[in-house]
C-alpha cells in the first residue's frame, strides 16, 4: 500500500471506484470529511497518480457490441519481438477492449467485445489465429457478467 494513505483516503477510493462521477459534496459526506477537506485529498491523490484516471463504463449492448468474450493467447516464441508485434496487434484491434500480460497457461489475456458471434468468429480467423506471432488461442464466450 502507498506509504501515504490513511482510512480516508482508503474510502475516499473506495467510493470513487464505485461511482467516479460523484461530486465532492457527496464524496465528504460518505468520508467524514468537509468538502473542502475531501476535495484536497482527492486532488493530492489524483497528483500521486494513486487515482489514474476516470472511467466511463458502456454498456456493450448498447455500443453494438453484445458479444464479449475472455480470450487466452499464447505466442509462438518469446523472442524476436514477437511480445512487440503483438502490442502493435492489441493496440490496433478495436475489439480488444482489456489486454493483460498474465503468467500462468495462457501468455495474455484478452477482453474481447464484437457485434455478434459471426463477427467474434471473424476477428479469431481474420485477425487473431493468422497473425504470425500468435501459437494457440482459446475462448470462452462470457455468459454474464458478475461484477
Amino acid at each position: 500500500m502507498h506509504k501515504n494513505i490513511d482510512q480516508f483516503d482508503l474510502t475516499i477510493l473506495t467510493a470513487l471506484e464505485q461511482d467516479c462521477a460523484m461530486t465532492n459534496a457527496q464524496l465528504a459526506q460518505i468520508v467524514g470529511l468537509s468538502t473542502s477537506q475531501c476535495s484536497r485529498r482527492r486532488a493530492q491523490l489524483e497528483a500521486d497518480g494513486v487515482i489514474t484516471g476516470y472511467h466511463a463504463r458502456l454498456d456493450p449492448s448498447v455500443m453494438g457490441r453484445s458479444l464479449q468474450a475472455v480470450v487466452r493467447v499464447n505466442l509462438v516464441s518469446h523472442g524476436d519481438g514477437h511480445a512487440r508485434k503483438f502490442g502493435d496487434l492489441i493496440a490496433r484491434s478495436s475489439e480488444i477492449s482489456e489486454a493483460f500480460a498474465v503468467s500462468g497457461d495462457a501468455d495474455y489475456v484478452l477482453l474481447v467485445k464484437c457485434e455478434n458471434l459471426a463477427a467474434f468468429s471473424e476477428f479469431i480467423h481474420k485477425t487473431l489465429l493468422p497473425f504470425d506471432t500468435v501459437g494457440q488461442v482459446k475462448s470462452e464466450i462470457v455468459l454474464h457478467a458478475l461484477k
